[in-house]
């Protein structure tokens, strides 16, 4: 029997998260995060399927399911194995353990742990040099990192050499080589 006014996890889960992980993956360009404090059950899943996150070093990371009787949801159970292993993820969605910010940056669940004081200025440099990119290669690394969840070693070699190629003909490719010889920034432009 549930309470009458039991949360609709059918459209909490549906439309809400689920529809913004699916959101965070498609999507080109890429989805840096910077968490601060604790990122618990969903709010640490769309942590983890962001491309790359940065966490001060007094977040925690917790997939808090458990202990209220649900299991992993918001793509917790796609991410986390593949971040760091099945077992790892086994052991932290079946416990509802706390990670720091320095054991997630250990296990490889994030990119980087930082300085609490300087955690959002440094989530915004990195995001400023990566938007200094060449903006077309990155979307062909994100397309690339989510194909290798599927493809076998070949598939990823024939994807590789494919996107390369397209890269190779950019006007960006032609760009960053004649920044190299001349001495010079390179000024992308996503073409």
């Amino acid at each position: 029997v549930t309470a009458p006014d039991a949360p609709n996890f059918k459209v909490i889960v549906e439309e809400t998260y689920n529809q913004s992980i699916r959101r965070i993956c498609s999507i080109k360009k890429p989805i840096i995060a910077a968490v601060n404090g604790v990122a618990a059950g969903a709010g640490a899943n769309i942590a983890l399927a962001c491309d790359i996150t940065l966490a001060a070093k007094t977040a925690k990371f917790i997939q808090s399911f458990i202990n209220i009787g649900l299991v992993p949801d918001t793509g917790g159970s796609f991410t986390l194995p593949r971040a760091i292993g099945k077992q790892k993820a086994a052991a932290l969605m079946m416990s509802g353990d706390k990670v720091n910010a320095e054991e997630a940056e250990h296990m490889g669940m994030i990119y980087k742990c930082v300085e609490d004081a300087d955690g959002l200025q440094e989530a915004i440099h990195f995001t400023e040099r990566i938007s200094m990119m060449p903006s077309k290669s990155i979307g062909y690394i994100k397309q690339m990192l989510k194909a290798s969840e599927r493809n076998n070693l070949q598939q990823q070699l024939d994807l590789e050499k494919e996107l390369q190629k397209k890269a190779a003909a950019s006007y960006d490719h032609k760009e960053g080589v004649n920044a190299f010889f001349e001495k010079r920034k390179p000024v992308y432009k996503g073409e």
